[in-house]
């Protein structure tokens, strides 16, 4: 506990200002990069969560498509 708050819900805290940065990003693999950053939080906090798959299911679903896209299909950027 830190200010009366369990260390699981400032992982999902930490989680979720990664995603809202994320969507301030004007470039398209700095989205992704951080995107990646707040999936992987998500992941853990859905561990930490005594196993809620669907957060670490949706979230490493979304971690593969922003691999994928960061190293092997290179967006073309305009």
């Amino acid at each position: 506990m830190f200010l009366g708050v369990s260390i699981a819900e400032w992982v999902g805290y930490l989680a979720s200002a990664f995603l809202m940065v994320a969507f301030t990003m004007k470039n398209v693999n700095k989205l992704r990069i951080i995107n990646s950053l707040g999936c992987i939080t998500f992941v853990i906090y859905g561990f930490m969560l005594d196993i809620a798959w669907p957060i670490i299911i949706s979230n490493a679903f979304i971690l593969g498509s922003n691999l994928y896209y960061l190293f092997f299909k290179k967006d073309s950027e305009a």
